[in-house]
């Protein structure tokens, strides 16, 4: 296996022309490129939003407004998509102008009315005097193959494993133990991805162990303890196959 290194923005290109069997890259630019490829699955990181953006000093709260005026971006295949259906309505022709870096100066510079850039924390877009005016696209990373591929096999352990890690970061191994009881009431607390998994104690007990988001693990012990189970501990884990 031959991992390669290259641009985002080509990923999808060299994926889709079949020269690399798989890539990792955002849905932006598979739109952007119009990239024929299969989607494999969301990975999760590197969410943002693709949005018309315009000075907040202008106060433009429709992008209908926008229609027929000047606008800077690094996707011009998306936004005149986006712009297209405005433009037919208004009758008028929306001026689209690629640039490949610091999108968020045009206005400031003279050279846009408004722009169509990236926003994830918004504090690029803020320090440049802009505000979203409407979202063209939601987009985050996401795991890509040329559906001609011959390298299938590969291409699904290695979705397999993408899978396995990120589920490992995202939940966590709870286990305890608890009386006959309460078992129905603790197990509704932790259900876990498909069931939560018990044995048998010798004192005619249970011991449970079961997958826990992390975002709500505190939650869940505090729950637990107050159901009455004891003994709660909690596991990272380093990896998984589901």
């Amino acid at each position: 296996m031959t991992m390669v290194f290259l641009p985002a923005s080509d990923i999808s290109k060299y994926v889709g022309e079949g020269n690399v069997d798989i890539g990792v890259t955002g849905i932006d630019i598979v739109e952007e490129h119009c990239s024929e490829v299969e989607r494999v699955m969301d990975l999760g990181f590197g969410a943002c939003r693709l949005c018309v953006q315009a000075p907040v000093a202008s106060k433009i709260t429709d992008v209908k407004d926008l229609a027929g005026k000047r606008i800077v971006t690094s996707f011009p295949t998306l936004t005149k998509k986006f712009f297209d259906p405005i433009d037919a309505e208004k009758g008028v022709t929306t001026s689209i102008r690629f640039v490949s870096g610091s999108v968020e100066a045009a206005c400031g510079l003279g050279l846009a009315d408004a722009v169509v850039d990236l926003v994830e924390t918004g504090t690029t877009m803020k320090a440049a005097g802009l505000e979203v005016v409407a979202t063209v696209l939601n987009t985050e990373s996401i795991l890509i193959t040329n559906p001609d591929s011959k390298h299938k096999d590969i291409v699904n352990l290695l979705k397999h494993r993408i899978e396995g890690y990120i589920t490992s970061k995202k939940f966590v191994m709870v286990t305890y133990n608890c009386s006959a009881d309460i078992l129905d009431a603790v197990s509704k607390i932790t259900p876990g991805k498909r069931s939560p998994t018990i044995t048998a104690l010798t004192d005619g007990g249970h011991a449970v162990s079961s997958l826990v988001s992390k975002n709500s693990i505190v939650k869940v012990m505090d729950d637990l303890h107050t159901a009455g189970a004891r003994d709660i501990l909690v596991f990272e884990l380093s990896n998984s196959r589901m």
